[in-house]
């Protein structure tokens, strides 16, 4: 008598329910990542669920008994504070020229990378190491070593050629921000361009050659619509990064002179550490959140859609 073989169990159907087994299994995979889960949930969910509530309420720690609820009254504060919209401009002035001169530097320098010279790895290594310094050293670095007004190697090569000393970061605050910010975040730029380049089809470069083109030529017909999608990418993620400094503006100009150089976060950190303003810090946090996580998110679906019409043409 013919014995029959257990039957495997075939495709689940359309809105059929997954049986025990399945729900079984699908638990077991995932129960390594519980964990990190866990501790992502810890470290930032809790914490932010405790943000909003304190966004409604009026609660200042130098005035005790003062924590009462008030509603959304924080937030029409926030968005009626002349502070905060100076800081919020500042915060657009800032990203804005760190990305744009990084990424600039970044493409000029990848494009020399890119090219085959004696010692190409020594430089490539010196030009990638200011994006490994800690943000706080390399704040507390260019304020004492570089732009210091006696001491500072920019004005030793100033008196060198006979100009009197500047002191940079109290004449020109919001420049010294930025070119801090361009000497640590070009690399990044760099890297990312780096990476198209030597992406880029050696044939097509060549056919272009043969054709008669010329170096600028080729660079900005075939090259430039070839790294675009790269340099939304570090665009994308430079902006992301650089609208959280902090770490610089504390070490060089504590948001001065004046508020010249306070962005949202130096300016939510006054509120919240310099005045104890828990539920305004609380309101201005929440809404600095989700600006970026709007602004983030129209971003990465214009960079996704760039990508697939990449690949579509590919």
């Amino acid at each position: 008598m013919a014995t029959l073989a257990p039957s495997r169990p075939g495709p689940m159907m359309p809105g059929a329910r997954p049986s025990a087994t399945a729900r079984r299994e699908a638990w077991q995979r995932r129960l390594p990542l519980a964990p990190a889960l866990l501790f992502m949930i810890v470290v930032t969910q809790i914490p932010f669920v405790f943000t909003v509530i304190f966004s409604f309420q009026s609660w200042n720690l130098v005035r005790p008994g003062s924590q009462h609820w008030v509603g959304l009254g924080n937030y029409a504060n926030v968005f009626t504070d002349s502070a905060f919209r100076g800081a919020l401009f500042t915060e657009i002035e800032m990203t804005l020229l760190a990305v744009a001169l990084s990424m600039v530097l970044g493409i000029g320098l990848a494009v020399l990378l890119d090219r085959k010279f004696p010692g190409r790895g020594i430089v490539r290594t010196l030009l990638i190491a200011p994006f490994l310094i800690m943000p706080t050293v390399a704040g507390l670095l260019w304020k004492t070593t570089m732009l210091d007004p006696v001491y500072g190697i920019a004005n030793y090569l100033l008196r060198l050629v006979g100009a009197a000393p500047v002191d940079f970061v109290s004449r020109f605050p919001m420049a010294s921000i930025v070119t801090v910010l361009v000497w640590q975040w070009t690399p990044f730029m760099m890297l990312i361009v780096l990476a198209g380049l030597q992406s880029q089809s050696g044939e097509v470069l060549e056919a272009a050659r043969v054709d008669g083109a010329g170096p600028w030529t080729t660079f900005r017909a075939i090259t430039v619509p070839h790294l675009r999608a790269y340099i939304e990418l570090g665009v994308l993620l430079g902006a992301i990064y650089l609208v959280n400094t902090f770490d610089v503006i504390f070490m060089t100009t504590q948001g001065g002179p004046g508020t010249a150089t306070t962005n949202l976060p130096y300016y939510l950190y006054q509120r919240a550490f310099l005045g104890f303003d828990v539920g305004q810090a609380s309101a201005l946090g929440v809404v600095t959140v989700v600006g970026t996580i709007v602004v983030a998110s129209v971003a990465l679906r214009m960079l996704f859609t760039v990508f697939a019409t990449t690949e579509g043409r590919a």
